[in-house]
Formats: structure tokens, sequence, C-alpha cells
């Protein structure tokens, strides 16, 4: 179940990430 969580904040920071480059372009 831990395992679970961690993958969801890696997720969670990829789409940070593309929305940031989105916002930048």
């Amino acid at each position: 179940m831990q395992h679970t969580k961690h993958s969801r904040v890696g997720f969670t920071l990829i789409e940070l990430l593309v929305v940031i480059s989105i916002i930048a372009l």
C-alpha cells in the first residue's frame, strides 16, 4: 500500500512539472 502512495506522489510531481512547462511556454 505504501508503494502505491509513493507512486501517486511521483505522478503528481510529473503533472506539476508539465503544468509549469505549459505556463512557461
